[in-house]
């Protein structure tokens, strides 16, 4: 039985707003919805009668039976539509309530309209939420941001309506203004390098001749133990999927032209901009491109000359080094993902705890994995630490597999086929432990057409100094 006023308000009932608002509904609270579509309202609610649900087919209608401070979450598209409701909530509701962005908004405009509804003595939340529409509706893992008060507002509900791992919620305060969708915006990239490395790992597999129905069974088997994660279960499950139309395997069947929604190249262009190398993050992004460019490479693949990419080699040691290099490379992606949010927390005084972080990301998220629970570990040991690879565990766990990762990247470019990701998490890894790298020339050359100086190995840092080169006769 409904109430006149509810203890939340959920704008937008797409999938994944339906779901948020039943699991909101179902850790006993009374819900608001509203649809600019009222007829998506009115399907919600005969889909599910006898809920503590409120249709509301008016703004007016919506914020009016909200009760004060009003918590109004918002699950429309990411843009302008964000803005949108927002200006039409503002004359509707009064200081102190609150709106909640769920969306994957860029944290630039989480910054701005925080900002903007803060001079209008309204509070405002960007949140990242991961899960998909399962984790939605039966507990996502979250990442709010904005004041420590506002989050004291909004806390029981969300601590409520989270996944839980060890009986603790997976959401914590990650910080003011748009810390938030920031690091649900990093975690997407750490999504995008994961799932391009495990669709390494397959075509290897394939390459060497082993049918899908197996390489399934490997992805299955490896989900039992340190690989375990969401990513490799649900790839295991797709892998023994049969089209019934026609009784392959459906993996073979879907063209290999992939999406993305643009929270990977957000995630490349903050790298650039606070000079972090996140190379196995953008490997991914331009695999995702490269592959758009489907009609392109049928001309390229008559025309360009290269090995078969079939892999002679015994299914059993291949399917252990590969193992091994997806492993130790999906340790890179999180390491780069990790390092990105640690400039930019320090750069923005956001505080972020890294160690947190990792805790609410073991439940679920999308990115879910056993081997977050020692990245957990090493953080809340070393809340200091410059790099997750530098960690004892994971500096020991690099070293013992890498000469199977070599392997691995060695033979895939004997054979030409393409690992952008298992290259660059490997070329990361060897620029990471060189003492000295061949910048020394890339120096003398800006200096040379530049005159932009350089450091002496043999004088103190900071001392700059320029030669004048002999001048290049055309």
């Amino acid at each position: 039985m409904t109430t006149t006023d509810s203890d939340f308000g959920l704008i937008g009932l797409a999938v994944m707003g339906q779901n948020l608002a039943l699991n909101v509904e179902s850790r006993g609270f009374q819900v608001s919805v509203f649809n600019r579509t009222t007829r998506v309202t009115h399907d919600f609610m005969a889909q599910h009668p006898g809920k503590r649900l409120l249709a509301c087919e008016t703004l007016q209608q919506f914020v009016q039976s909200l009760a004060r401070p009003r918590k109004v979450q918002l699950m429309v598209q990411a843009g302008a539509a964000v803005d949108a409701v927002i200006e039409q909530l503002i004359p509707l509701l009064e200081p102190g309530d609150i709106i909640i962005d769920g969306g994957n908004s860029l944290y630039t405009d989480t910054e701005r309209r925080d900002a903007h509804l803060g001079s209008k003595g309204l509070r405002f939340v960007g949140a990242g939420i991961s899960g998909g529409e399962e984790g939605a509706r039966k507990g996502p893992s979250i990442m709010p941001g904005g004041s420590a008060s506002t989050w004291a507002a909004i806390k029981p509900i969300y601590e409520a309506i989270a996944a839980r791992v060890d009986g603790e919620p997976c959401v914590v305060h990650i910080g003011p203004g748009g810390a938030g969708h920031f690091v649900k915006m990093v975690h997407n990239g750490i999504e995008y390098g994961d799932m391009q490395l495990i669709c390494e790992a397959y075509a290897l597999l394939r390459a060497a001749g082993m049918p899908t129905a197996e390489v399934a069974r490997v992805f299955d088997t490896w989900n039992q133990g340190d690989l375990q994660s969401y990513l490799i279960e649900i790839t295991a499950r797709a892998l023994e999927q049969v089209d019934p139309e026609t009784g392959k395997p459906l993996v073979d069947v879907i063209l290999d032209k992939a999406g993305q929604k643009g929270t990977g190249r957000w995630t490349l262009i903050s790298a650039a901009e606070n000079a972090v190398v996140i190379s196995t993050i953008n490997a991914a992004v331009e695999a995702r491109v490269l592959s758009s460019m489907h009609a392109l490479r049928q001309v390229a693949a008559t025309q360009l000359a290269g090995p078969e990419g079939a892999l002679t080699i015994d299914h059993q040691a291949l399917v252990a080094m590969v193992h091994d290099a997806l492993y130790a490379s999906k340790v890179i992606s999180y390491t780069q993902g990790l390092d990105l949010m640690r400039t930019m927390g320090e750069k923005k005084n956001w505080g972020l705890d890294l160690g947190a972080i990792a805790s609410i990301w073991r439940g679920g998220c999308i990115i879910r994995a056993r081997f977050l629970e020692r990245i957990t570990e090493v953080y809340h040991a070393d809340p200091g630490l410059a790099n997750l690879a530098l960690a004892p565990y994971f500096c020991e766990l690099l070293g013992r597999v890498q000469q199977p990762w070599r392997q691995v990247v060695a033979l895939a470019v004997s054979q030409g086929i393409p690992v952008p990701a298992f290259s660059a998490s490997l070329a990361y890894y060897d620029s990471l432990r060189s003492a000295r790298l061949p910048a020394n020339l890339l120096q003398a050359q800006r200096d040379f057409f530049g005159a932009h100086t350089y450091e002496r190995v043999d004088k103190p840092a900071g001392q700059w100094f320029h030669t004048q080169w002999p001048e290049v006769i055309d």
